[in-house]
Parts: C-alpha cells; structure tokens; sequence
C-alpha cells in the first residue's frame, strides 16, 4: 500500500459517524469547516484517535443555531474563544471558529474571529498539530507539518521563541510531544530555544505545570525525553529537586514487563521522590490531590526494607497493612529502586501474591472482649489493637483454638497485667 493509501485509509474514520454529521451543518452555505489537531495527527500515524475537535469559519452565533435547528445540544464552553460544544448522540465535539491575533502578551492574547486557515493554523503551537481535514478527505498543510511528522520531529511553528514567549508551557509541552510522538533527538535548534527561554517556567501556574508533567511521564519516550530535560537544566526547575531518571525507566520496564498501564503517580515517585517529606512537597509544587500525595508518602515509607529476599508471612503482612493498591505501588517502587530487572522470578513472586493471596477479615470483634469482661472505652479499643497485631505476627490464623489463645494472651497483657 502507498503511503497515501494508506494515509487515506487511516484518516477516512474520522470523516464517518457523528463527525459527519457536524461537519455537514456547517461546512455548507458559505461556510467551511474542518477537523483539526490531535484527531488528525493521530489518525496519520495509526495511533488512537481520541477526541475530535472541529475548526469552522463559522461564528459562535451560526454554530449554535445551525445545531439547535437540526435538533442537537450546542453548549457555549468557551464562548469567549470561539468555542461551542455541540453534541450528537451523546458524542461532544468542541467546534471553534478561526481566530487570528491581534495582539499576544505571555499566555493572554487578543484575538478576532476569522476566516483564514492558514492564519489560524499559524497560532498553534507545533506543525504537526496544524494539520487539518476537510470533509472531501484532503489533509490541509499550511505549515509543512507532514514532513515533520512522517520523521516523527516536533517542531515549532514559525519562530521558536516567539511561540514560547506566547504561552511558557509550551517548553514543557515541547517535550511531552517529542516523548509521545518524536524519534531519535530533539530538534536542535527547537531544544535550544527552551533552553534560552526556561526561566519562563516560573511564570506558569503550578496546576498547569502537573498537568503537563503528568502526561510527560507516561509518554512512551518519557525516560529519554527526561534526560534531555535534566541535561539541558530544564527538568530541575520543574521538579526542584534532583531527578532519578534511570529509576522512572526501570518502573517503566516494570510496567510492560507485568502487563500493567502507565501510571503517572507512580512514575513520578519513581523519578522525584527521595523521601516521605518530598510527598507533601509535590503536594505543593504540583498541587497534588491528597490522594495521589498519600499514594507517594505510602511508596516511600520503608521502601527498603522490602526485597525480594522479604518472608512470605511479611509479604503477607504487608499486603494486609497497605490493601492492594498501596501494596503494589510500594514493591513496585522498591523494585525499580533496587535495579533488579523485570525479569527476576523473587521479584515477580512478591508482586503476585496479589492474585494469588487475598487477605482475611480480622475474625475477632470488640464482643469477644467484652464477654472476657473487658469494659467499653479506651480499654476495648486497645485490647483490639493488641490482639490484631499479635493475629497479624502469627501470620492470620483462623482456627478457633489460636483465636482464644490470642484473646488471652492480649488481655493478659493489656489488661490483666
């Protein structure tokens, strides 16, 4: 198949369905309409489309009420820019009308509606996001993005500095793209342009910052991406802290080796995280939710002292303190610490006992010490504490005998004594 043919017929999808539908209403009565970005370069290169944004020279106003008179739900998401979700059969799609600046300071820009591809095609960010598809399936290259994609480059458009000097994340984005979909280096001349324009970075809000960064590590080409970062001192204002770059690509390995999906917390904890007090700080510099600080504090807390040389009754023990999910993240962060490949057979036999142990329910309940005169109150509660503990050390007995010699032996302890 040549390369067109099968450009042809991996982009034909994406003119088929509810799309269809959308680009018909407004790609029609003077007006045209396209779908743009990340649908189509994704389509190009195989990979899953995702969502699928449409660009139109029509206005928000026309948007709307061609869609709410063919009977769809036109929602203004982003009115201010241009931007009306319209949705059909419970399918979204954000259409935005041609913008070209006016006037670009940092982030903000002033900008009109317009009617020029080329112009609006010109204020994105990378030339292989400025593709764009007409309903006729032609793909529309006003930036010489084809090229660059089919040698899988990422590469401004127009003047590097400038475009970062319009929107900082763009040096961060710069390199998630490249993680994602570039091969081989960086461009040069690009690289060196994020180089002189970092000290940028510190004008982005930390929100924006996690979420690039976020999906930076999961990128396929996320290890060596990040060792660019780090070397062209990039990757240390990010983190403000040193990165352990071998340790994320080992967590990688770790990941594909045992069938399980990118996960970006758990990446970064393989890449940032020294200790437990680098969970709270990533809670501020990243504005992390709880839960994913918590899940860093968990993988880092005595991370050492699980090896594959770990007991199967403090394997088992552990897997009862953490619950699954803790678990998992915990010997896996330990694996990649202690470089052992994904292949050894000690390391993968901790990581299952997930599938192949599931942990009981504690059998004693506050009436078993109640009965042994055991009064309600703080008494009860450490009487239960003790016993669970001692029930755990003896490695989750459930046979009624070690139940009772438990119980004695507790309140002989905690209480009697």
């Amino acid at each position: 198949m040549s390369g067109s043919a099968a450009r042809q017929k991996n982009i034909s999808p994406l003119l088929q369905g509810p799309a269809a539908r959308v680009l018909a209403l407004l790609d029609r009565d003077g007006e045209e309409a396209r779908i743009v970005g990340g649908a189509v370069r994704n389509a190009l290169l195989g990979l899953p489309r995702g969502e699928i944004d449409i660009a139109t020279t029509a206005t928000p106003d026309v948007v709307t009420r061609r869609a709410t008179t063919d009977g769809l739900k036109a929602v203004p998401t982003g009115i201010d820019h241009g931007t009306v979700t319209v949705i059909v059969d419970g399918t979204p799609f954000e259409v935005t009308t041609l913008r070209e600046d006016i006037e670009t300071f940092g982030r903000k820009a002033r900008v009109r509606f317009g009617r020029d591809w080329r112009r609006d095609a010109e204020r994105r960010d990378f030339t292989m996001n400025a593709l764009s598809l007409s309903p006729d399936g032609r793909v529309h290259d006003p930036v010489n993005g084809l090229p660059d994609l089919e040698a899988r480059r990422v590469r401004f458009i127009g003047d590097a500095e400038t475009r970062i000097r319009e929107d900082y994340l763009r040096i961060l984005r710069f390199f998630r793209f490249h993680a994602a979909y570039g091969a081989g280096a960086p461009d040069a001349d690009d690289l060196g342009a994020t180089i002189r324009q970092r000290a940028g970075l510190e004008q982005l809000s930390r929100e924006r910052i996690r979420m690039e960064l976020m999906k930076l590590v999961v990128a396929s080409g996320a290890a060596e991406t990040l060792t660019v970062m780090a070397d062209a001192g990039i990757l240390d204002r990010v983190l403000s802290a040193a990165p352990l770059v071998a340790h994320l690509a080992r967590m990688d390995a770790l990941e594909k080796a045992l069938g399980l999906a990118p996960d970006p917390v758990r990446r970064l904890g393989a890449l940032a995280v020294h200790v437990t007090d680098d969970a709270e700080r990533f809670r501020e510099r990243l504005r992390l939710a709880n839960e994913e600080t918590d899940r860093l504090d968990s993988m880092a807390r005595g991370w050492w002292q699980v090896t594959e040389a770990l007991p199967a009754h403090a394997a088992r023990a552990l897997l009862y303190r953490l619950g699954p999910d803790r678990y998992r993240d915990r010997v896996l962060f330990a694996w990649a610490r202690s470089g052992v490949p994904s292949s050894d057979s000690a390391w993968a036999s901790l990581f299952t006992l997930l599938e192949r142990w599931e942990a009981p329910v504690f059998p004693l309940r506050a009436a078993d010490f109640i009965a042994r005169g055991v009064p309600k109150g703080p008494a009860l509660g450490a009487a239960l504490a003790a016993a669970e503990e001692a029930w755990i050390t003896t490695d989750f007995p459930m046979d009624q005998a070690a139940l009772d010699a438990i119980a004695e032996k507790t309140l002989a302890s905690t209480v009697r004594g």
